[in-house]
């Protein structure tokens, strides 16, 4: 699966795992909510800094925004 892919799936399931709209984790990790939703849809590239954001938010290690599950 290509990362842009991957990173998406795995930011989606443990945003909906949390019980969170795109929304709060936008405003959670202060980035605007179409770029989360294109962070889950895999179209966007988002740099280690944004990543960084998003995990920090989602109280997650960084590697779990890009490990694969199973």
């Amino acid at each position: 699966m290509d990362i842009r892919k991957q990173v998406g799936v795995n930011v989606q399931k443990i945003r909906r795992d949390k019980g969170w709209s795109q929304e709060e984790l936008a405003f959670e990790c202060g980035l605007h909510r179409t770029y989360i939703s294109g962070v889950e849809r895999g179209i966007r590239n988002p740099t280690v800094t944004a990543l960084a954001k998003i995990a920090t938010a989602l109280k997650v290690e960084a590697h779990a925004l890009l490990t694969p599950k199973n």
